[in-house]
């Protein structure tokens, strides 16, 4: 039996970043709407049309949370990828939702916000916002 030599040639391996950023940038919209006195129903929602970002509850509206994080350079805008087609999926998932969780509170309303979250490379907060009945 021969041992295996470590390749001589330098290995890089391509990382991609974005969920990281995608659950950093979570992390934060998470904590600013308990710092706003929202209640975490569930984060990253698993139904059988896709995943849920963050819901939340204050009392009287469940609000789906729809969360875009970017790294910041230049110009670079979470908004961008909030397109129509991700916002009818964010509805039929907020629908499943519903249906499929027993456990939750029954609000008298139901919203969709947006939260755009721009963290710097080492992923720290640079900017947030929240757009509540964003669509």
């Amino acid at each position: 039996m021969s041992e295996s030599q470590p390749s001589s040639e330098p290995h890089h391996p391509r990382h991609d970043h974005r969920p990281g950023v995608g659950r950093t940038g979570e992390r934060y919209a998470r904590d600013h709407l308990v710092r706003l006195g929202y209640e975490v129903l569930a984060e990253r929602a698993r139904t059988r049309w896709g995943e849920i970002d963050l819901v939340v509850y204050d009392g009287r509206t469940i609000v789906f949370c729809e969360v875009k994080s970017r790294v910041a350079r230049g110009s670079a805008a979470p908004w961008a990828s909030l397109h129509a087609r991700k916002r009818r999926q964010v509805r039929r998932l907020a629908a499943a939702w519903l249906s499929e969780t027993t456990d939750r509170p029954t609000g008298r309303e139901i919203r969709f916000d947006a939260i755009g979250v721009l963290v710097d490379p080492t992923g720290r907060l640079v900017r947030l916002d929240h757009i509540e009945a964003a669509f």
